[in-house]
């Protein structure tokens, strides 16, 4: 399984009520399971954008979101996140709360704009970092993990950010959480 553990995103609407989020990215949606989660927890006034590259998906997405009932609180944009998160920025975007769980190799990126689209307190959650301890370690050619590694090791240096490592043990085996705050 792919999607989000529902214990996972218990979590998450958890991080998104603790920080009081309303404003929520989400950097890969799927089928929208975790995006339902981060809708219901931001509440009616709340809104999520959430960044899909397969139009499927998105498709999918949308008619999950609508038999949830939280449609109205969730923008989903088709296309490459490396490509939609300069037009966010241009838009003047600013989030409370971002979710990163998407191309791996891609993380250190979003982490990045993550960053330019957050705020001193923005929460900034990274899923799947403990690949069943394969990331301690990474063989050269497990590239997923070898970019998890990369992520983790920039976000703990970044000065910018206070970071910490959640693992999780459960219906995905172990894995686990970046969870960081920008300062």
């Amino acid at each position: 399984a792919i999607e989000v553990s529902a214990q996972h995103a218990k979590l998450l609407a958890l991080l998104v009520q603790i920080a009081g989020a309303r404003r929520v990215l989400e950097i890969g949606t799927l089928a929208g399971y975790s995006t339902i989660a981060l809708a219901r927890a931001v509440g009616p006034d709340g809104l999520v954008v959430s960044l899909e590259c397969e139009a499927a998906h998105a498709e999918i997405a949308r008619d999950n979101l609508g038999h949830a009932g939280v449609d109205g609180r969730v923008e989903v944009i088709v296309g490459a996140a490396l490509d939609t998160l300069p037009r966010l920025q241009q838009r003047g975007e600013v989030f409370d709360l971002v979710f990163i769980d998407a191309d791996k190799e891609n993380n250190v990126a979003y982490v990045e704009w993550s960053v330019r689209l957050g705020a001193p307190g923005t929460v900034i959650v990274v899923d799947n970092i403990a690949r069943n301890g394969r990331v301690l370690d990474p063989a050269p050619a497990d590239q997923q993990a070898q970019a998890v590694h990369d992520m983790l090791v920039t976000m703990g240096a970044d000065p910018r950010l206070d970071t910490a490592a959640i693992q999780t043990v459960g219906t995905k085996g172990w894995d686990g959480f970046a969870v960081a705050v920008v300062k």
